[in-house]
């Protein structure tokens, strides 16, 4: 009698599949068999890519003369700790009576690769091979993915690209690595007084090395720039008579004494304080101390809820609430996936599949049963919004490749409670993210006021929540809280905080007014009328200074990473690369992990905010005046960019691999002729007189 086998890429999967597939057979040694199926699986990668001393013993020995190595035919191999469960893989793909084998590896390209690398040195064939794809790990959805997987010769070019991947990765490895060690590894050992120094450099880890140490030296090199701001204190009547106080900032516009002088920083302040002195001293001259008011308008401002979570967002997220690093996210995210409770995790798409909108509600329903949701779930179902979510933003076919965005699948919910707390809290801040979608935008009530007095004018704005909409069910300040339970606080956006790291404090911050109760404040509001004579109490001069770029945080450089394009200064390059980033979302958390673990680059913990270390900039100086290219998120996305066209069957792999050889034979023997080595020193003494510094701050303290 033929069987199937079904191969997962991780034991707890397959006992997953198991149970969807009610296999009651006894479990063996690596697998699980019963009459008709057995299930069995890889621990992670089984297989990889042979050492070049594989290839010849020659090149153990790190040589320019075997520089550039690029082997016709690529060798892979064993890895030696899972050599018992390749076997046993391997003899359950040959084994006569299975005839059909249904690839169930991670929906995607890394999982892809695993299973192809897996049947490569099991050499299988003659074999029905059926391909797998679910987008979480519930009965229904393995069910699903099993009664309509395709040929697994339909991902052949999505294999095709998994294999590119990781040759690009070698070569560039093996050949710039060897090549930067042979011709500068002495002087940094020299300069380091260590024996030995290896240069590790890769497509993408050394584009994200040069991120890091770009900005820190942006700081470094950043000259503050001091701004004086005058701020106007002034009183309205209330309606009982009581005067309301407010705060204004005054502006140079058209008519000022000011206006377009060389005094001013921007047209809310003055480079010197003396100028704001004056400005004060002439508004005082003449009595009595009021303002007239030029103009009010209000209007309605929408929000509307943000897009859902993809991998790199919820990290970023993750990394501002909790304080917790990528790597760390993924593997809560990953527990929760395993445990059926949301959607596979490394997907980089926003938004839901038609197909997946279509039942929505059933992941909605699921929440009814999870405390914190079971109220929002429930008003959702009611009040049946989710009927309409195709038609919106949130829907969106052309958005997705392999997977669409992290949701809760909503089965689970109810034992979220025994989760660990941090798995509990990401597990809510999805759940918040997707319940959003299904509320309204909230409304602010805006106004902004514009007073006048003796030619100069004054400034002030007010922004009150009118309609919470879905900021209601959206909080997700959660990280200083013991527990996780339902909260609301007025004017909480339901993402933590914009991405500022490349903002500059310029003094355009909003005026805080001293604290009024909000209904005498919009009381106050309603009846100003143009024309209006306002009391103004008091001038005050507020200093302010410019702030250099914020580093990195190990959220906002998985982002920066996701998001290279805009970094790219070439307009039709940067087109051309939308959407592909540095890396993928299954690999941005380990390069990050790598590169602190080579002492590149360091991690505060408690801020998760990133520094290089001086090993790191010492390389970026190296890398910088031999192979440039790979700092450069241009080169790497577009790397990216091409393993996608391959993954499309826009180009093939021979013409991916010709312009890969080019490049890297090119790059290798352009440093193998260099002789600059001793010219490093200067910029090695550059970098560490920073180090230095910090050194003596620490033992003075």
């Amino acid at each position: 009698m033929s069987k199937s086998l079904y191969i997962a890429e991780k034991p707890s999967v397959a006992q997953q599949f198991a149970e969807a597939l009610k296999i009651k057979g006894r479990r063996q040694d690596g697998y699980i068999e019963s009459d008709t199926a057995v299930v069995t699986w890889c621990v992670g990668h089984l297989v990889t890519m042979s050492y070049p001393e594989a290839y010849d013993t020659k090149y153990k020995r790190w040589s320019f003369q075997t520089l550039p190595f690029l082997p016709k035919e690529f060798k892979y191999e064993v890895i030696g700790n899972v050599a018992k469960q390749f076997e046993i893989v391997k003899g359950l793909l040959n084994r006569p009576d299975v005839d059909t084998i249904y690839v169930c590896t991670d929906s995607g390209r890394e999982g892809e690769y695993i299973y192809r690398l897996v049947a490569q040195l099991a050499d299988v064939k003659d074999k029905k091979q059926k391909r797998v794809w679910i987008d979480s790990q519930t009965e229904e959805e393995i069910l699903r993915g099993i009664r309509e997987a395709k040929d697994e010769a339909e991902y052949d070019n999505l294999s095709a690209s998994a294999y590119l991947r990781a040759k690009e990765d070698y070569l560039m490895g093996i050949n710039f690595s060897r090549a930067l060690t042979l011709k500068y590894g002495p002087a940094l050992s020299n300069y380091l007084g260590t024996r030995f120094t290896v240069l590790s450099v890769g497509r993408v880890m050394t584009c994200v090395l040069g991120m890091v140490v770009r900005r820190e030296r942006e700081i470094r090199n950043f000259v503050k720039t001091p701004f004086y701001r005058v701020i106007g204190n002034f009183e309205s009547p209330g309606k009982d008579g009581a005067p309301v106080p407010f705060d204004a900032e005054w502006k140079a516009v058209e008519g000022s004494r000011y206006f377009g002088t060389p005094h001013l920083y921007k047209d809310n302040g003055f480079k010197d304080r003396e100028h704001a002195e004056e400005l004060i001293a002439m508004l005082r001259e003449e009595p009595p101390m009021e303002a007239v008011v030029v103009s009010k308008e209000k209007k309605k401002e929408t929000k509307n809820p943000p897009l859902l979570y993809n991998l790199a967002e919820l990290q970023n997220d993750c990394s501002k609430m909790f304080k917790i690093s990528p790597d760390e996210t993924l593997k809560v995210v990953q527990e929760l996936y395993e445990k059926k409770m949301v959607t596979y995790p490394r997907t980089d798409a926003r938004v839901l599949s038609t197909a997946v909108s279509k039942e929505i509600y059933k992941n909605i329903g699921g929440l009814k049963n999870y405390g914190p949701m079971a109220e929002f779930a429930q008003e959702i179902l009611d009040g049946g919004s989710f009927k309409g979510i195709a038609k919106t933003r949130y829907v969106n076919d052309k958005q997705i490749t392999d997977h669409y965005a992290i949701v809760p699948t909503g089965q689970g919910a109810g034992s979220a409670r025994n989760l660990p707390p941090l798995s509990e809290k990401v597990y809510q801040v999805i759940c918040r993210r997707f319940l959003s979608i299904f509320y309204p935008a909230a409304v602010y009530q805006k106004y902004s006021l514009e007073l006048e007095r003796m030619k100069e004018h004054f400034f002030a704005s007010f922004k009150v929540l009118a309609e919470p909409g879905y900021l209601k069910v959206a909080d997700v300040n959660l990280a200083k809280k013991t527990g996780v339970e339902e909260t609301f606080e007025e004017g909480q956006s339901g993402k933590a905080g914009d991405d500022a790291q490349n903002q500059e404090n310029t003094g355009e911050a909003e005026v805080q007014s001293p604290k009024v109760d909000r209904t005498v404040l919009l009381q106050m509001l309603a009846d100003l009328k143009k024309n209006d004579i306002l009391t103004l109490v008091d001038l005050n001069i507020k200093e302010g200074e410019t702030s250099p770029p914020k580093r990195y945080t190990s959220g906002s450089i998985i982002l920066a990473m996701e998001n290279a394009g805009q970094l790219i200064e070439d307009e039709e390059l940067r087109a051309q690369i939308k959407g592909s980033g540095i890396g993928t979302s299954a690999t941005r958390a380990e390069i990050l992990k790598k590169l602190f673990n080579i002492k590149y680059l360091s991690l505060n913990k408690k801020t998760q905010v990133i520094t290089p270390a001086l090993l790191g900039e010492m390389v970026f100086d190296v890398v910088e005046n031999s192979i440039h290219q790979l700092l450069n998120p241009d080169l790497t996305a577009s790397w990216e960019k091409g393993l996608t066209y391959v993954s499309e069957g826009s180009i093939t792999s021979d013409e991916y691999m010709e312009k890969l050889e080019r490049f890297v034979a090119g790059r290798t023997v352009n440093v193998i002729r260099m002789n600059n080595q001793y010219d490093m020193r200067r910029f090695f003494d550059s970098a560490a007189a920073h180090y230095k510094r910090q050194e003596s701050n620490k033992k003075e303290n």
